[in-house]
């Protein structure tokens, strides 16, 4: 196939929250391959909710079987409605034979989803199931879909994108609710849409919160408990229980407003849902209660969560209802949930399993050291766009900056740790007049605010506004940028790290002898990961965000105390 010959791409995504969700890298990835393609993704509507403002997409379409799309006729629509808008090729996340025949109908000329569920002949480009039995996640199971149109790299985290105006109106209603703006938010998740087989019970639920409130209540610990439609008699009968009053929200909120009530916590306790794949998506600390499914295809991911669980022979059996006695959930104590909640939030990393405890599987453990590694007199340069805040194009006010998670802790431990921290940014807006340079520096001012807030801060940031075609020396990859930060602050940029989400960042680490790290959080990561093999750019390190490029920052400048920043014999890729 011909990636270039793909004007029009059609993408038919997962059904379900927590799958859609672990599909969202595979789909960011197809931005990178398909670069000049227009990208549309088919999905039913609570999904079409769930990933809107997604910066990789040109086109949303809502397929909602139960009105419009019902029955034959519905689908015989759909089908013809898909074949007018001339897609060139569909890729198909969701495995059902259902998808297939609506491509088919469509006469989509090119048509690649796995061979499964008996619609082989339907497909153009059927791909052999990867071996379920290896346990791969999820995340890996929809990259594997792809890479033989040259998908490649890391698997990375998904992502989610809230407006800041959903943020604050979120914000405003937990305060009408009794939440400050300073309290500390747990988030409790005691449903499942999928069945009750993956429930927790309430009863321990309610217990677990209320001993969080009592050891943390200090500190203004509040409970929002959460749910979907249909899940409101499961939240009262938690909130009932409780000695502690919760804000009561199961079946209050879109699939949006709960996005955003999930982000405002600062845990989240879980059975494994959809909805703790959006507390993942926002880097928020989860505490997942495991039971008849399988952690290792469906652990939430990123860093720091806790997995809860009992090695029962029967699971993991993948069924809705347990025909049994719940063993796998009922031999989960209190005690068990309420210890990884609370070293949670306590900062206390490491945490394992007692004698006669469940297993307790802490996911991508933080080492920790007795002697902190110093940076004094490295310099990290980073990039702005993609690096430290969400792309989506031109940031035009203040308003529009959204910092990804994590990025306040991340910068705050380079200042920390004694490392010299600059921004070093282009922005061709200027030139093009989409934004002036008062707004800029309006945008750059909220910038330092929300790092100050988080105890963090920058001591430089530079930016190019010419447009591309000039012949200017600053905008990156040329060094203009860095050699003013070197000459205003006496840095040594042989003693840098450059960290970026594009290949013009990686490029502009080798023009001044730096080490580099590209993040993969930018709507172009993967096109760049894929060129950088090709072009003698390859980075020193790949990271799925600054908060994983700091640690390997701090690894490496600690490695071999005093060395030159030379390229080791092997990179990790």
């Amino acid at each position: 196939m011909r990636i270039e010959s793909v004007k029009r791409l059609l993408v038919r995504g997962p059904n379900w929250v927590g799958d859609a969700i672990m599909g969202e890298p595979a789909l960011s990835a197809l931005r990178g391959l398909f670069p000049t393609a227009e990208i549309t993704l088919l999905v039913k509507p609570t999904i079409a909710e769930l990933l809107g403002n997604h910066p990789g997409l040109d086109r949303m379409l809502v397929y909602d079987s139960r009105r419009q799309h019902a029955g034959l006729t519905g689908k015989w629509a759909l089908a013809r409605a898909l074949h007018r808008l001339r897609f060139d090729l569909a890729i198909l996340f969701q495995n059902a034979f259902e998808a297939a025949l609506l491509a088919f109908l469509a006469r989509i000329p090119r048509r690649y989803g796995y061979a499964t569920d008996g619609r082989s002949l339907l497909l153009t480009d059927p791909i052999a199931l990867p071996e379920r039995a290896r346990g791969i996640h999820q995340v890996e199971y929809y990259l594997q879909l792809i890479r033989p149109l040259g998908a490649d790299g890391p698997s990375g985290s998904p992502r989610l994108f809230l407006s800041d105006g959903e943020v604050d109106a979120m914000r405003r209603r937990l305060v009408q609710a009794g939440i400050g703006e300073t309290d500390l938010v747990v988030g409790l998740n005691p449903g499942s849409t999928y069945g009750t087989a993956k429930r927790w019970l309430p009863e321990r639920f309610a217990e677990t919160a209320d001993r969080l409130v009592r050891e943390h209540g200090g500190k203004g610990l509040r409970v929002v408990i959460v749910g979907a439609r249909g899940e409101e008699a499961l939240g009262r009968a938690i909130a009932e229980r409780m000695q502690a009053k919760p804000v009561l929200l199961s079946g209050q909120t879109s699939i949006r407003e709960l996005m955003a009530v999930i982000r405002r916590c600062g845990l989240f306790v879980t059975n494994d849902t959809g909805p703790m794949h959006i507390a993942a998506a926002f880097g928020i600390p989860v505490v997942a209660v495991f039971g008849p499914t399988d952690s290792r295809t469906t652990a939430p991911t990123g860093d720091g969560h806790t997995i809860v669980r009992h090695p029962v022979e029967c699971s993991p059996c993948l069924l809705r209802e347990c025909p049994i006695d719940h063993r796998c959930m009922t031999r989960i104590s209190v005690d068990e949930v309420f210890a990884a909640a609370n070293k949670q939030l306590s900062g206390i990393s490491g945490l394992s399993a007692l004698s006669g405890s469940p297993d307790l599987e802490q996911t991508n453990q933080t080492h920790e050291t007795n002697q902190p590694t110093r940076l004094d007199g490295v310099t990290v340069f980073l990039d702005r766009d993609g690096t430290l805040n969400r792309d989506t194009g031109y940031v035009k006010t203040p308003e529009e900056l959204e910092l990804f998670p994590g990025v306040i802790e991340a910068v705050a431990r380079l200042n920390q740790a004694g490392a010299r921290v600059v921004l070093t940014t282009n922005q061709s807006g200027v030139a093009r007049g989409l934004i002036t340079t008062a707004a800029l520096d309006a945008i750059h001012a909220r910038l330092r605010a929300l790092l100050e807030a988080g105890g963090a801060s920058l001591d430089a940031i530079y930016y190019c506004p010419h447009h591309p075609d000039d012949a200017c020396s600053c905008r990156k990859p040329r060094t203009g940028l860095v050699d003013r930060a070197v000459g205003d602050l006496g840095l040594d940029p042989s003693r840098a790290y450059v960290v970026g989400d594009q290949n013009r960042d990686m490029e502009l680490a080798r023009k001044i002898g730096a080490r580099s790290v590209l993040v993969t959080t930018g709507p172009t990561s993967q096109e760049a990961l894929t060129l950088s093999k090709s072009n003698g750019l390859r980075p020193d390190r790949v990271a799925t965000g600054l908060g994983e490029a700091v640690d390997w920052i701090l690894e490496d400048a600690g490695r071999v105390e005093d060395r030159q920043l030379s390229l080791p014999e092997s990179r990790q890729w």
